[in-house]
């Protein structure tokens, strides 16, 4: 099926003409983001929706997208977008965290300079009929020093132009490392350091449970007397009534906001005073801007419906077009694995951990691990892929962990998977061969080589004679033709399995036949995607 998808905020036509050379279906109607109730109506038809800040993706319209795959944001913030029921729901979620960035750079430094200079005030004065020279004395940005809350992509153009600018920059960033820091030639302190040196202050963080109001009344106590604000990140980061009152006392000297704690602003508690500059959240409202974003979250959507590329997603790792090639057998074979375990362990799963050995190791394994997980969970959850399986597991409570490591036997690379129950230890291991078949290496430490089938039968016996010529008879008396058959065993006499290809899903009660001749120990059918 073609893949569908609604652009339901205004978009460039240019944007649009990626869907379609992509091969895409794709229905412009940019006022259709403004009706809640035409949005619930029409969602359950596409397979990707393209917004900009208009569009609510509310987890009621998300309960209505029974085909939607993927929601892609022409911007940075997806306040409008319901991430958590959107992972749920195995949507993925991306932005264009890079296209704005210069433009909304730019916007933060443009604002530093019209607060140094009471740019604003002085225009509107003047073009009044007064002329009033000496009410609007400024400072200088030369040798100032800057404090930047967040070196993301944003804030490190900030960075670039200020230092152009002769200023002195320290920047608060809790990602930033010392050897970074010192690449890009600024000083990475502290944020209560930052609040004591800096002049200028400038924000670029996201909003999150941490950062919200990373300028509250108490950190706006810590400031150097005569320092100004400048937020063209994200409203909330700021406590806008005790900034307020830090102007109106003296203690700041003067702030530019271009973004607020509610918006569209209209009631602002920075309104109205000396020195404040507010603008209607104009960050990325440039013509370029709003071309590269838009551009940018066709091309991602495209390459995600059409190839299986992820870029910029927000629930689920990045796998690039370029990697996808490489990538894909073993996304599908950590799949594979994980959907072993998930249909031979009936207990619930304590812990998860996966091994990642040789050439694998070097790989994306965020995508790998979330395929495992994906794998072992639809056993139980039908509809789950690599966006809602982790957030499942993550409410299951269970643990994942990831180990990798070099080459360490015949394999170039094989991943190893193995589940903790209350009860009980499982492990199952693979591989792909340049046939770029995922292959089973190893069950229950036991050694083997199987592909991987459609319809598979899954037993473990003692290492007695007997086996084969029972599993013959008892498939063939119910009709059941065997394609082919993996043995392994550890050890002669020892523990033993076997892994049956057959033509269709067992019939009922042939698993209950082989376990009632008390050979063997266990019976699965399983079932695999393939192909």
């Amino acid at each position: 099926m073609t893949p569908r998808v609604l652009v339901s905020d205004k978009l460039s036509e240019t944007a649009v003409d990626v869907f379609r050379r992509a091969g895409i279906e794709v229905d412009y109607l940019p006022d259709a983001g403004k009706d809640k109730q035409k949005m619930l109506e029409i969602i359950g038809n596409y397979d990707g929706l393209a917004i900009r800040s208009a569009t609510k993706v509310t987890e009621k319209l998300i309960k209505s997208a029974d085909r939607l795959k993927v929601v892609g944001r022409a911007g940075i913030g997806v306040d409008n977008v319901d991430i958590p029921a959107a992972s749920r729901k195995g949507i993925v979620v991306m932005n264009t965290p890079f296209g704005n960035s210069i433009t909304t750079a730019e916007h933060a430094v443009s604002l530093m300079l019209a607060l140094a200079r009471q740019i604003p005030a002085a225009d509107n004065s003047t073009q009044a009929g007064k002329w009033e020279k000496s009410r609007f004395m400024g400072v200088e940005i030369t040798a100032k020093t800057l404090g930047v809350i967040g070196a993301g992509n944003i804030g490190r153009i900030v960075i670039e132009r200020a230092q152009g600018l002769k200023m002195r920059v320290i920047a608060y960033d809790p990602f930033l490392s010392q050897d970074k820091a010192a690449a890009i030639g600024v000083e990475k302190v502290e944020l209560d350091e930052l609040f004591e040196r800096s002049d200028f202050i400038t924000l670029h963080v996201p909003l999150t449970d941490k950062t919200r109001n990373i300028l509250s009344a108490e950190a706006i106590a810590q400031l150097k007397p005569g320092v100004r604000i400048v937020n063209c990140a994200r409203g909330g980061l700021v406590d806008e009534a005790a900034l307020a009152e830090a102007i109106k006392a003296g203690k700041v000297a003067g702030a530019a906001f271009d973004v607020f704690a509610e918006e569209p602003a209209v009631n602002s508690p920075l309104f109205g005073l000396d020195n404040v500059i507010c603008t209607p959240h104009l960050g990325a409202s440039t013509r370029e801007a709003q071309e590269n974003v838009a551009i940018q979250v066709a091309e991602q959507m495209s390459d995600y419906l059409v190839k299986g590329a992820v870029s910029n997603a927000l629930n689920m790792p990045s796998i690039s077009a370029e990697e996808a090639p490489k990538l894909t057998p073993f996304v599908k074979l950590a799949q594979h694995l994980g959907s072993f375990v998930g249909q031979v362990t009936d207990e619930p799963i304590k812990k998860i951990e996966i091994t990642y050995d040789g050439g694998v190791a070097k790989m994306n394994i965020n995508a790998m691990t979330a395929a495992a997980v994906a794998g072992l969970i639809k056993s139980q959850v039908q509809d789950v892929n690599m966006v809602s399986a982790p957030v499942m597991a993550k409410e299951r409570g269970i643990q994942i962990s990831e180990t990798v490591q070099d080459k360490s036997g015949v394999f170039d690379s094989y991943i190893k998977l193995r589940i903790i129950t209350e009860k009980q230890e499982r492990s199952v291991a693979g591989t792909v061969f340049s046939d770029g078949k995922p292959r089973f290496i190893q069950i229950k430490g036991i050694n083997l080589d199987a592909e991987i089938g459609r319809y598979m039968i899954y037993t473990t016996n003692h290492d007695v004679p007997g086996i084969i010529g029972t599993l013959g008879s008892v498939f063939g008396e119910a009709g059941v033709n065997i394609a082919n058959f993996q043995l392994g065993r550890n050890r002669a006499g020892g523990d033993a399995i076997a892994l049956l290809y057959i033509d269709q899903p067992a019939p009922e009660g042939v698993l209950k036949k082989l376990l009632d001749t008390g050979l063997f120990q266990r019976a699965n059918a399983l079932e695999f995607e393939v192909g």
